[in-house]
Order: structure tokens, then C-alpha cells, then sequence
């Protein structure tokens, strides 16, 4: 049953039409027959006019993509032979994995999925859990066996919003299958569109694994430069110039501090820790990670108030604007933005917080956080600004413009180091 099709025969459906897939869907869509996918009727309907608001994929480039079209109605997927699921794996509250989006999508599938079928995952989990959690919704629902009837892959996203950089086609694409011939089937199939090369994991476990550990990873560097941004701040030491510093050695590794929210570091680690003590290993290191970079938000706050009081500046009552609320640069991508935490803390001391941020979506925040966002500054009219976001708009307009918000006492904090340090008067 697994030489139903030929990659370049393969006719495709991926599901879930976000940050991660509609890129996805485009390439595949300048190669063969391609259905996007996605539950949300007005996601489908801005893409069928050739609009995009994550801004990753530019109108042309969907305009090119001939062989791909959209749909939010299951039925339209039982024509595909290989199915693509990238839907997202968030956390719950109590910072355990919620794979209601993926058993969602693989109750979808299960009703159109056909002898010769493959179902390949990108979303992260944790190791195991594709065919822990995926493989009994689909064989269930679909009367197949697995391994027999239909078959399992596993590609881990390695999307970077607002990075062109490092897109889809410049990152080597890991894959596995759960039959080798599976696994030799999606190398082909992913080798169309992923010129930088595919990399054949053993497994699906391990390349699970592979996926989970590139954020932990990342989430542990940043906790450190966190940690030690704080230490330096107490013997009043510029953090910037001490990685500067230390960065002259060809082995240091240039991470910076500040918050780490997003879909993938600040979400990412907490499946792998939900495994590691399910099977009785307390991960001592990650969670110390987790929760340096948590409590940022709290810090930066703290720091801004103490440089207010410094000032002599009345905060109970006070007015702050806080510049940038996405989760990064140069995107709109409010994911698991954890500027909210500064915002929120600064609530909770009775200051008027107004957020600027020219890339979000308002509507989005207003759904997300229940804030509400400033169209712009006023002038003169703050007690503090907070540049929480590197936003080329900001960079660009410079440290003057930032102060123009400003009252003639005030301070300008700057998280991201958008600023060189004596033009600010405070930073991470």
C-alpha cells in the first residue's frame, strides 16, 4: 500500500494555515496539487484574496503558487494522498500539554483517510506522543491499521516569523517515518521544496526529541544571560558591553537577555518536562530555566519603577507607554507575548499603561489579552516609556522621537538594546 503514490504524484492537504503552514502549503503549491486547510472561514476566505496578516507570505508569492487552494470544509479533504498537520501545541495554565488542537485535527482526518495514506506531523511534541496521542484518533476513526493501511510522518517545524533569512527552503528539514519506506517516500516528497537538504532521523521518537531539545536549548542560554543581567545590574556593570566582551572568544555563545515568549521557547520546554516526570525524572535544570525567563516581565517592571522613584516620579497614578507588544521584531506575531507580564504588573501598581505597537493587529490583542492598544503616542504625555519590542519602526525613528512621548521628567527603558546604553535610562 505505500507505493500508492510518487512524491511528485502525491497530491497534498496541510492543515492548519498559520505561521508554519501557509508557507508550507505555498511551496508545495508551485509543485503539485495542494489544499490549504484551516477551520477558520475568514483565515480562508483573506487567503483566497491574496492576503496574508502574518505578513510571511508576500501576495505574489501566493498569487505563484498554482497548485494550491483553500478550504474550511473537511470533505474537501479526502481527495489528498498526503496529509500535513501543522496545528499548534500550546500549554494550559497549569503549564501541561494541551493537545486539543492536534487530536482535533487528527479527528478530522481520521473519516477521509484511505488505504495508502500518509498523516505527517510538524507540531512539537513530546517524544512519543505522535503515535501515542495521533495514531489511535486516525486508526479509530478511520477502520485502518496502522503500518498497513495508512502510515505516520514526523517534520518538525523550524519556522522563524519575521526572519526571511531563515525560511522554509534555507533550514535543513528533519524527517522520519514509521516505515522506512515511509520515511523514503517524505525525503523525496520534502527535497522539492527544502533546497538546503533533508536530514533522515531513525525514528519518529528521535526526531521528535530532535525538536522538543533545539527550544530547551535556547530557552536555557536565554535564562542564563537573564540571570546574569540581573546579578550585573546589582554591581552596576552594562550587561551589553560584558557579552560584548566576552564575545571576542571564537566558542561564546551570543545570546542576549530579555523576555522569551512565542510559540516555541517559552511553550516548547513543558512537553518535555510533562514527559520527563511522567517517567520519574524531576528535569531540575529546564524548569530553573522556565522560570528565570517567567519571571522577566515581573523584573523589568520592578527595574522601571525603581529608576521612576529615583526620578522622584509619582508612580501610583503614574502614565507609561509601553513601545511593542509582539513576541519579536518586525512581526505580527502576539503568540505568547510576555511583554502582557509588564503590563500587567504594571496594572497591579495602579499605573495607566497604553500599549503601542504598529505591527499587531488590535482586534487580535483585544481577543487575546483584553487590551487595548494607543493608534499613537500623544506627545509629552508619559512618565516612562518602555521599549519592549525592537521594531524597526522604532529603531528607525530614533531615541528622540521615543523621548518626544515624553514628559520632561521621565525615564526610557530599553529591553531589547534598541538603543546604544547612554541615550536610555535603563535597560536589561
Amino acid at each position: 500500500m505505500e507505493t500508492r503514490n510518487a512524491p511528485s504524484g502525491d497530491r497534498l492537504a496541510v492543515l492548519g494555515l498559520g505561521y508554519v503552514g501557509l508557507p508550507l502549503a505555498v511551496a508545495f503549491g508551485q509543485h503539485q496539487p495542494t489544499l490549504g486547510f484551516d477551520i477558520d472561514d475568514k483565515r480562508i476566505e483573506q487567503l483566497r484574496e491574496g492576503h496574508d496578516f502574518t505578513r510571511e507570505v508576500a501576495p505574489e508569492r501566493l498569487a505563484a503558487s498554482r497548485g494550491l487552494s483553500f478550504s474550511a470544509e473537511p470533505a474537501d479533504l479526502a481527495d489528498a494522498t498526503v496529509y500535513i498537520v501543522t496545528v499548534p501545541t500550546p500549554v494550559t495554565d497549569a503549564r501541561v500539554p494541551d493537545f486539543g488542537p492536534l487530536e482535533s485535527a487528527s479527528r478530522t482526518l481520521a473519516p477521509v483517510l484511505s488505504p495508502g495514506d500518509i498523516v505527517v506531523y510538524e507540531s512539537t511534541v513530546y517524544p512519543g506522543a505522535t503515535e501515542q496521542r495521533c495514531v489511535p484518533i486516525l486508526a479509530a476513526g478511520s477502520g485502518l491499521t496502522y503500518n498497513e493501511d495508512f502510515f505516520i510522518g514526523y517534520s518538525p517545524e523550524r519556522a522563524n516569523p519575521g526572519d526571511a533569512e531563515h525560511s522554509l527552503a534555507h533550514i535543513v528539514k528533519v524527517v522520519a517515518g514509521s516505515t522506512s519506506a515511509t520515511t523514503d517516500r517524505l525525503v523525496a516528497l520534502y527535497e522539492r521544496i527544502v533546497p538546503a537538504g533533508v536530514h533522515q532521523a531513525s525514528s519518529i521518537t528521535v526526531a521528535e526529541a530532535a525538536k522538543v531539545i533545539e527550544n530547551v536549548q535556547r530557552d536555557i542560554n536565554v535564562a542564563l544571560v537573564n540571570e546574569l543581567s540581573q546579578i550585573f545590574a546589582r554591581l552596576n556593570i552594562d550587561t551589553q558591553e560584558v557579552l560584548e566582551a566576552a564575545g571576542t572568544k571564537w566558542n561564546f555563545l551570543p545570546f542576549r537577555p530579555g523576555l522569551v515568549g512565542g510559540h516555541c521557547i517559552g511553550v516548547d520546554p513543558y512537553y518535555l518536562t510533562y514527559k520527563a516526570q511522567a517517567v520519574g525524572y524531576h528535569p531540575e535544570i529546564i524548569l530553573a530555566g522556565r522560570r528565570i525567563n517567567d519571571g522577566m516581565g515581573r523584573y523589568i517592571s520592578q527595574d522601571v519603577i525603581r529608576l521612576m522613584l529615583r526620578q522622584c516620579i509619582q508612580v501610583n497614578g503614574s502614565r507609561v507607554l509601553i513601545m511593542g507588544l509582539t513576541f519579536k521584531e518586525n512581526t505580527p506575531d502576539i503568540r505568547n507575548t510576555r511583554v502582557v507580564d509588564i503590563v500587567y504588573e504594571m496594572q497591579a501598581m495602579n499605573v495607566t499603561v497604553e500599549i503601542y505597537d504598529p505591527w499587531a493587529d488590535p482586534a487580535a490583542v483585544a481577543h487575546e489579552y483584553g487590551l487595548t492598544m494607543v493608534e499613537s503616542p500623544e506627545a509629552a504625555a508619559y512618565d516612562a516609556a518602555i521599549v519592549a519590542v525592537a521594531h524597526r519602526d522604532f529603531c528607525e525613528a530614533g531615541i528622540d522621537t521615543v523621548r518626544s512621548y515624553c514628559k520632561p521628567t521621565h525615564i526610557v527603558y530599553d529591553v531589547k538594546y534598541a538603543f546604544p546604553a547612554e541615550q536610555t535610562d535603563g535597560r536589561l
